[in-house]
């Protein structure tokens, strides 16, 4: 490709509504323009990436078997009403109606549209196992796009689902699925890191997230510092580090704590650590009634994990002032677990506390020196907190210091077993080798193509502009010669060298504009393109050609006759 034909359309200035690095990089580089709020337009440069992404997930899902169809992104109501997703989803699935008043929606994902394909095709177990997969643009109404095509409305997405006679044919689809997932990221040249995840609007049982590793991640994850084990922070176990509950040192006692209301000023106030503070919240219960949750002072509820509890209602609620004052008799500051008339759950933490501090059920007064089992009656108890950067390993993996980090994550995949949610409400079925008719087990993999774009530059990137990883970079190499309109020689052996490199099979931008070296070096850097060519008269007259890595400092001088093998040898070394 010639710099001159391109559609190089770089910018100096950062545009101010771009909050990340990524979102500024790909605008300054000329790769995406904002058509509306979440919407963008790929120019050449941005598609080029695209496409070298995409072409990475089609060989690592054809190589696990897997076949590329392609399906509408509009999609009729009936089959969305069929599994229930027309009322359930919510405000992000754009909903219209047709000339003819019949309801449509602009397809966020394509689950009811691959089990109405699978169910009218498939009447045997011998015509599975199957996995079918598209790459094809998704529409969701976001109700805060933001960060460019992070976290876009409308974005390009590789979706497959397998499909499996039974319980152990799914595990087995998504264990293939999810070594697939490695190898693609790991082509992306991506820092990433396999979650244990919550299975959200699409349902499910077994989840797993793809997150890259980036400061930028709008995604909290918790991982061991010395094994494999990664979850996100609404899975993660909470280990605590307390074999046994210490022994009472302390008498039970009333004390007053006038206008103490929070765990922080009841803690400040009789000047003892957070840790030593119980606090109770109410939640609604699932028979409509009230549930006390009750968390170490340090620690923060989990609100997934509670919602899992049968106890409690779904979505999480906590319950109103004036009910909190029927249930326990005080305000909320002063919520204590003694002599409540309710259930009582308390974090596994808070189940080891011993001569701690709780509110007395009297508002401005507290208990000191409470002790489970003594003055209260021993709870039931459940994992309810958040993690937290220190807690042990949940994998009890052994190594020495194995205790969890808190990392930033961005969300790029993700991998569901859903098990027969979709193909049971919409009567997806055949029949056994017993002649038997089961409902067909599912599972269901995304990745966000465009996000992977951005995740890869979040990674990748300096002062001076994007970083691109070989496998999906714009151009491989760029030829940057130096005076090429007014020298023959440098343009002779620019053309030579652009020719041999393209017959070898690289992708190859040459810069045939007539610019200054610093704009030429300058616009290149910010694009990212991996190895650069300079070209220039002393060069020539030595028989060599300057050569510079985007990542790297160094200069090196290569061998002109030499230069595609030379090349190769570097790019594969690295």
């Amino acid at each position: 490709m010639r710099a001159s034909r391109l559609l190089l359309a770089t910018l100096k200035e950062t545009p101010a509504d771009a909050e990340i690095v990524s979102h500024q990089l790909m605008l300054r580089a000329g790769m995406i323009r904002k058509v509306a709020a979440g919407i963008y337009n790929l120019l050449p440069l941005g598609l080029r990436v695209v496409r070298k992404i995409e072409q990475i997930v089609r060989e690592e899902m054809n190589r696990s078997g897997a076949q590329e169809l392609l399906m509408p992104a509009v999609q009729p109501a009936e089959l969305w009403q069929e599994s229930g997703r027309w009322v359930e989803y919510g405000p992000e699935l754009q909903r219209f109606k047709d000339r003819h008043q019949r309801d449509f929606c602009l397809g966020p994902t394509h689950e009811e549209v691959v089990t109405n394909i699978v169910r009218t095709e498939i009447k045997s177990y011998r015509q599975l196992p199957l996995n079918l997969y598209h790459i094809q643009t998704k529409f969701r109404d976001e109700i805060r796009p933001r960060f460019g095509v992070m976290r876009a409305r409308e974005f390009i997405m590789k979706d497959a689902y397998s499909f499996d006679v039974d319980l152990d044919g799914l595990q087995a689809s998504y264990e293939k699925m999810y070594q697939a997932y490695g190898r693609i990221f790991s082509r992306c040249g991506l820092e990433f890191r396999a979650v244990s995840a919550d299975s959200g609007a699409i349902g499910g049982s077994t989840s797993h997230e793809f997150h890259v590793l980036a400061e930028s991640g709008e995604d909290a994850i918790a991982v061991c510092c010395q094994c494999a084990y990664a979850a996100n922070v609404e899975l993660a176990v909470a280990v605590t580090t307390d074999s046994e509950r210490p022994t009472p040192l302390h008498e039970l006692q009333a004390v007053d704590t006038p206008e103490q209301h929070t765990v922080g000023s009841v803690a400040s106030f009789l000047k003892i650590p957070t840790s030593k503070v119980a606090k109770t919240l109410l939640v609604r219960s699932s028979d409509g009634g009230a549930v006390a949750l009750i968390l170490r002072g340090d620690h923060e509820l989990n609100a997934v994990k509670a919602e899992k509890l049968p106890e409690v209602a779904k979505p999480l609620e906590f319950i109103q002032p004036d009910e909190v004052t029927r249930v326990a008799g005080c305000d909320v500051g002063s919520i204590g677990p003694r002599d409540l008339d309710i259930c009582v759950i308390a974090d596994n933490a808070a189940a080891m506390m011993s001569d701690f501090v709780c509110g007395a059920n009297t508002n401005n007064r507290h208990l000191t020196g409470v002790n489970w089992g003594r003055d209260l009656s021993e709870p039931r108890t459940a994992d309810i907190r958040k993690v937290v950067a220190g807690d042990p390993c949940p994998e009890s993996c052994g190594k020495a210091g194995a205790v969890l980090e808190i990392k930033r994550g961005i969300e790029v995949g993700h991998v569901f077993q859903l098990g027969t949610k979709y193909s049971e409400s919409m009567n997806a079925s055949c029949l056994d080798d017993q002649g038997e008719s089961v409902t067909i087990q599912m599972g269901c993999y995304g990745i966000g193509i465009t996000r992977v774009a951005a995740a890869i530059i979040e990674q990748y990137h300096d002062e001076n502009g994007i970083i691109w990883p070989d496998g999906v970079a714009p151009f491989e190499v760029v030829i940057a010669p130096i005076g090429m309109k007014k020298s023959e020689s440098v343009n002779d052996v620019s053309e030579r060298v652009y020719t041999k490199l393209q017959d070898a099979g690289f992708d190859v931008l040459i810069d045939d504009r007539n610019e200054r070296p610093g704009v030429m070096f300058a616009e290149l850097d910010l694009i990212g393109v991996p190895h650069r060519l300079v070209i220039g008269d002393r060069g020539i007259k030595n028989g060599v050609i300057e050569y510079k890595h985007r990542g790297s400092s160094e200069v090196q001088e290569l061998p002109v006759d030499d230069i595609v093998e030379t090349l190769k040898t570097l790019k594969d070394n690295r």
